[in-house]
């Protein structure tokens, strides 16, 4: 709305005469009335906690303590945006089957020992022997003894070096076999070792892995095939 101001200062809603005291306006310039105050801007939003020390895991709400890529609590990667696989990857099959052992003349290991008196055979043909559970044991048959070792090493040509109960195959927990030293007169080797297993002393074998006993007799043991 536009007002006019009389010679007296008044305000007049009138162009010719003052609405207060009569006073004729002509002549006098309009005042506008001011304008109205423009809205106030409205608050800008409270920008959430940059993703750094402090701001709440997206995954558990976990507080970040640190500038450290993966959550403290879930695991989240603040990077990739996600959050591992936590499950555990199934385990590997066992194979089926039986394990076997096979029994042959080895030359390197009778060089090593070089035993007095000992001679390495002329021909002595590869055997192999099941490996059945939960034990298998390694020496030389003997009705006198009571000796019926499950791997027996008696027939020709003998190594002299192997004692009646010598070692023993045992199954372990995962499957694989352990060998353990009975007493036996000139020690239990496991592939090619320098050093013997001692009485009752165990190793873990694994497929492929030899046990050498005697003057010259190798173990080599066998996984099942699928």
């Amino acid at each position: 709305m536009t007002t006019y101001t009389c010679p007296k200062g008044h305000p007049s809603s009138t162009d010719d005469f003052c609405d207060t005291c009569g006073a004729r306006i002509g002549g006098t310039v309009p005042v506008a009335s001011p304008a109205s105050a423009p809205p106030a801007p409205a608050a800008a939003p409270t920008a959430a906690p940059a993703p750094g020390r402090g701001a709440p895991c997206p995954n558990c709400g976990t507080p970040r303590t640190a500038m450290w890529r993966f959550c403290e609590d879930c695991g989240y990667d603040h990077n990739t945006g996600k959050v591992p696989d936590l499950e555990t990857p199934p385990a590997a099959p066992r194979p089926a089957g039986q394990w076997t052992a096979t029994v042959s003349a080895d030359r390197g290991y009778f060089d090593a020992n070089a035993i007095e008196g000992v001679e390495f055979p002329e021909h002595f043909p590869e055997r192999r022997f099941p490996l059945p559970t939960p034990q298998a044991r390694i020496g030389r048959k003997s009705t006198s003894k009571g000796t019926d070792p499950e791997i027996d090493l008696s027939a020709a040509p003998l190594d002299p070096g192997v004692s009646h109960s010598h070692a023993l195959l045992t199954v372990n927990i995962d499957g694989g076999w352990l060998v353990s030293d009975l007493g036996s007169t000139n020690g239990t080797y496991v592939n090619d070792e320098a050093t013997p297993l001692k009485a009752g002393q165990s190793r873990t074998l694994g497929d492929g892995d030899r046990v050498q006993v005697g003057a010259w007799t190798t173990i080599t043991l066998h996984a099942p095939t699928t």
